[in-house]
């Protein structure tokens, strides 16, 4: 196929990149530490590392998990952590021992919890402390053999406060006790390859059940490299500041963040909590960022927070949106206060994540701000097609697929889902409704399915339905999205009462004990039915 939209990207930029310069993450992990050994890597609450203290952390932690916990090539290992510094020394660790890192939500409630270490096969965790009452509550049902607790002060050693491990967990070791008793132990480093599974990025179902996204170090290592082409006029090696505030948990953090940026030889400033906004605010103050990555609410919360505009942001050139879409009202208000543009990008957990760009555009050589996702990447094909998979024309919607080297290699132990979500031409469909206009920009219509994003975090209405189907004295229920100022959308449900003496404030403390935060009903409007159609399915759009 044709790219037509590679006529938009900047001059300079390929539109191809090379998918072989380096074996595997760990190749990469090599080469950039000797590269920039005395620049700070990673900085939080004022402590740092530098990438020769990263290098020789990691390397005593990946001994412990290989002498002391046996952990070999494939063996799946959760880490359940904020963006703290022991987050990219435990990846790193993992990664140098041919460990799957599984990427949980420290938020996770009992149940998402279970869910996911059990899919996955988790018998090893690294968890941050004040989440150890979750895991506490479910380990019996798990076959985690493994605990390993991570406080707020490691690495930074500051007198921050910690919180006790829970007691029903006995076997435990703490993050730098690992550290200490891998000080001593030797390393063997395996051999990796790209086609080897590096993460288990988990994503909502339309079962109500999280899939785990495999993405291998040949997905990420292409992703790196398509954006470190897209956005080569913006980099500063070894000089650039990226604060860091999504969750590295997150996909567009994870790569975005932790991964590129680390390459690139950029300090990444970690937020451990962005929602506390007045301290957030004085982080910038502090911090000369060149570079900052954020979703909309969190751009959002930032305008609103005093003190905010009297930043100096002349050090500031790139503002990167993700995880859901950049409300136009909030785009324009950053650039009046920062004086930067904010782009966005486009991406999903199955595609490591980064899709496409919006910004360094071009329209017959001259830079241009569009709206929308922009253009795909470089070695990246984009088509939209209709509900028989044929491509459509252009100006006309239909769903969004992408094939290219970031697309991962399937669900993990779900053959089923893998095979729904791919085209008979390889190409990985996305569930969005997209559209290409006539100049060859990219943008997001609609969803396909009835996905709600919250924060940038993926909402899926049969997960809610099915929990809210556990609690006595409901008949059914239906839940949407509706929009939010605060975090975009926001859930809103619809039920219908088996008991008439359920009030709102009932429903909404039920959800709390089953579901994570995000996914809590913010609504809650009790009806006499819910439409269905003729088979019986849920017409959810009767209820928008």
């Amino acid at each position: 196929m044709t790219k037509p939209w590679t006529k938009n990207y900047p001059a300079n930029v390929a539109h191809e990149v090379d998918l072989n310069r380096y074996d595997s993450l760990l190749d990469l992990f090599h080469q950039t530490t000797a590269k920039y050994k005395q620049k700070t890597a990673y900085s939080n609450f004022g402590a740092e590392l530098t990438f020769k203290q990263v290098d020789a952390l990691s390397r005593s932690f990946a001994a412990y998990l290989q002498n002391e916990l046996n952990i070999v090539p494939g063996q799946r290992v959760a880490l359940m952590c904020p963006n703290t510094l022991c987050f990219p020394v435990a990846m790193w660790g993992i990664i140098r021992v041919g460990g799957v890192q599984v990427n949980v939500n420290p938020m996770y409630t009992p149940r998402e919890l279970a869910h996911q270490l059990n899919d996955a096969q988790v018998e090893t965790i690294i968890i941050f402390s004040p989440s150890t009452k979750m895991l506490a509550d479910v380990i019996e049902k798990t076959n985690i053999k493994n605990v390993i607790t991570v406080n707020l002060d490691d690495l930074v050693n500051k007198g921050l406060p910690c919180d006790a491990v829970d007691p029903r967990l006995s076997q435990t070791i703490s993050f730098t006790d690992a550290l200490r008793q891998g000080e001593s132990l030797t390393l063997s480093e395996p051999s990796l390859s790209q086609t080897d599974l590096l993460f288990l990025q988990y994503t909502g179902g339309t079962t109500g059940l999280s899939k785990g996204a495999m993405l291998s170090h040949g997905n990420l290592l292409a992703n790196i490299m398509q954006y470190q082409e897209f956005a080569k006029n913006q980099i500063d090696y070894g000089n650039d500041v990226v604060i860091t505030a999504i969750p590295m948990y997150h996909i567009f953090a994870l790569m975005a963040n932790t991964l590129s940026y680390f390459y690139f030889g950029a300090k990444n400033v970690l937020v451990t909590n962005p929602r506390d906004m007045a301290s957030f605010v004085e982080i910038w103050k502090n911090t000369r960022a060149t570079v900052f990555t954020g979703v909309n609410t969190l751009f959002n919360g930032l305008l609103h927070t005093p003190g905010f505009d009297q930043v100096d942001f002349s050090s500031l050139k790139v503002s990167l949106g993700g995880g859901a879409a950049v409300q136009q009202a909030v785009a324009d208000k950053w650039q009046k206060v920062t004086g930067v543009r904010l782009n966005e990008g486009y991406g999903l957990s199955e595609t490591a994540p980064v899709v496409s760009l919006n910004f360094g555009t071009t329209i017959n050589g001259k830079a241009v701000y569009v709206p929308g996702i922009g253009v795909p990447v470089p070695s990246t094909d984009l088509s939209i097609r209709d509900d028989y998979g044929n491509i459509v024309a252009p100006g006309e919607s239909g769903e969004l697929c992408v094939k290219g080297p970031q697309v991962m290699q399937g669900y993990w132990n779900n053959i089923t889902a893998t095979n729904e979500c791919m085209t008979a031409d390889g190409y990985f469909k996305t569930g969005d409704v997209g559209m290409l206009d006539e100049q060859a920009f990219f943008h997001i219509v609609d969803r396909k399915k009835d996905m709600i994003n919250v924060s940038g975090f993926n909402v899926y209405p049969n997960e809610i339905e099915a929990e809210v189907a556990g609690m006595s004295g409901i008949l059914e229920s239906a839940c949407i999205g509706v929009a939010d100022d605060k975090t975009g959308e926001a859930v809103k449900l619809f039920i219908v009462k088996a008991d008439e003496k359920i009030t709102e404030q009932d429903v909404i403390q039920f959800c709390r004990q089953g579901l994570t935060g995000y996914k809590v009903p913010k609504h809650v409007v009790f009806i006499n039915e819910i439409p269905k159609s003729s088979v019986g399915k849920l017409l959810r759009r009767e209820l928008r």
